[in-house]
């Protein structure tokens, strides 16, 4: 009995075609995005939190995070100031959104992704911190 042989062009010919579709789904079906780890954003979200509320006030309060929630007038004056901060503070693909009694600062949450929080009272109320990946 013969024993049958493929050629080393047919061979040659099947791995191209597996190559070539193997590229063609990868190109189709995308590969998948970045994925958001809430746990990482809660920490950027805490550890901002916290800088801030160790920070020395500018104007007398206790801290600077007890200082920008004391009253409405104190936000206002230093919201400018809590932004850049927090920009300094944060990797530079984070964003973030602040909210005091007092009012909001920062750029406002998409509906469709992760975020993480991290939130602190005062004794002037609360103050949460939403951070997210840009």
């Amino acid at each position: 009995m013969g024993r049958a042989q493929a050629s080393l062009t047919a061979v040659e010919a099947a791995i191209g075609v597996l190559l070539l579709l193997g590229v063609t789904f990868t190109f189709a079906l995308g590969v998948s995005g970045p994925t958001a780890h809430p746990a990482q954003l809660d920490a950027y979200a805490d550890d901002a939190l916290t800088v801030l509320a160790t920070e020395d006030p500018a104007h007398g309060e206790t801290t600077r995070l007890s200082e920008i929630v004391s009253d409405r007038g104190s936000f206002e004056r230093e919201k400018r100031s809590l932004v850049d901060r927090l920009d300094r503070i944060l990797p530079d693909n984070v964003m973030f959104r602040i909210e005091t009694p007092y009012g909001t600062a920062g750029q406002s949450l998409p509906d469709d992704v992760a975020a993480g929080v991290a939130g602190t009272t005062t004794r002037h109320g609360p103050v949460t911190l939403r951070v997210w990946y840009a």
